[in-house]
């Protein structure tokens, strides 16, 4: 289910029903600077991470730093903030990794539904689907009829094993009940390039401006976004629900999380001004660049999203039978 289906929140609203019930105590939140960790350095995640803390600061009161813990796929990330004290001052940005990785290691510390506490379902940004101009396809149906009448004739890069632009393309196949060849690179940029020399055919990758300059130089040819909508930055591309494959929804998405057992008052208050910052126009502006788009929840929805998301890409990963130890 895509984000983008959830309701959008009133920020105004929002914030003045949860402000109306908070306790006291937890109007003295925060007491010293919070740390807010993600999983890379760089990309959507990073994006958001900073510019929550950018805004988050002068209305708490607060410091608020963030902290890039990469490697290991983001299981180091993870791992901290799972294990760290659940008072509200050790956050996680997460992304679909944190839902994705014990699926593909069953040996990893945490769990994503069981250890963390949603806050707030916070932004998405989509996915496209681009193929090399050699590759005939103009559209998805007939991309899917070249790789249902030539099994394995068509290459797919990823940025690695288990990668979302890897699973993606794992669901497009599932779906369609077609087979094309996986090469894996070190990195979803190198995936991307290798899409743009023609090394590989066909790429899935998270919207930036790499991509669609790629896309508008005739480099690369873009045949769906992975999304319900269209964007901006490509309006001439359609989403796949205007290609007819509803099912090949497949978005980045940046959910605040907590340790599990954080205080029902923290949470109340990081959601309410987060989501009034990630409504903010300025906000849309920022993301608007990369396709992204702001949501909101209430720690409730995104606590929905993320075991939604934990089945769904559980599902995929073991229907393709993946594995990374």
């Amino acid at each position: 289910m895509s984000a983008r289906q959830y309701p959008r929140i009133d920020a105004a609203l929002l914030s003045c029903a949860l402000f109306a019930v908070l306790p006291a105590h937890a109007q003295t939140y925060p007491v010293k600077p919070i740390r807010i960790v993600t999983a890379f350095a760089s990309g959507g995640s990073d994006l958001v991470t900073r510019w929550l803390a950018l805004k988050l600061a002068p209305v708490i009161g607060q410091q608020v730093i963030t902290d890039p813990r990469t490697g290991a796929g983001g299981n180091i990330a993870h791992d901290i903030v799972a294990k760290a004290a659940p008072d509200g001052y050790t956050l996680l940005m997460g992304a679909p990794p944190v839902v994705i990785n014990p699926h593909l290691n069953p040996k990893l510390a945490y769990d994503a539904v069981r250890d963390f506490a949603p806050i707030a379902l916070l932004a998405t940004i989509p996915n496209i689907l681009v193929v090399h101009p050699s590759v005939p396809a103009k559209t998805m149906a007939e991309l899917v009829q070249i790789a249902r009448s030539h099994p394995g004739k068509l290459a797919y890069g990823s940025g690695g094993v288990g990668s979302t632009n890897h699973l993606a393309a794992e669901l497009l196949m599932s779906q369609t009940k077609t087979r094309m060849v996986h090469v894996p690179y070190k990195g979803a940029n190198l995936g991307l390039l290798g899409a743009m020399s023609g090394e590989v055919d066909v790429v899935i990758t998270t919207m930036s401006g790499v991509a669609v300059s790629y896309v508008n130089q005739g480099k690369m040819r873009g045949l769906a976004i992975l999304d319900t909508k269209r964007v901006s930055s490509l309006p001439q591309i359609p989403s796949v629900i205007e290609a007819g494959m509803p099912q090949l929804v497949a978005i980045n998405w940046y959910i605040l999380l907590a340790p599990l057992g954080a205080p029902r008052e923290v949470v109340e208050r990081l959601n309410m001004e987060s989501v009034r910052i990630f409504q903010l126009p300025e906000t849309r502006e920022r993301l608007d660049v990369v396709g992204g788009v702001p949501v909101g929840s209430t720690p409730e929805q995104a606590v929905e999203f993320l075991r939604n998301e934990n089945a769904r890409w559980g599902a995929v990963i073991r229907g393709a039978g993946i594995k990374v130890e």
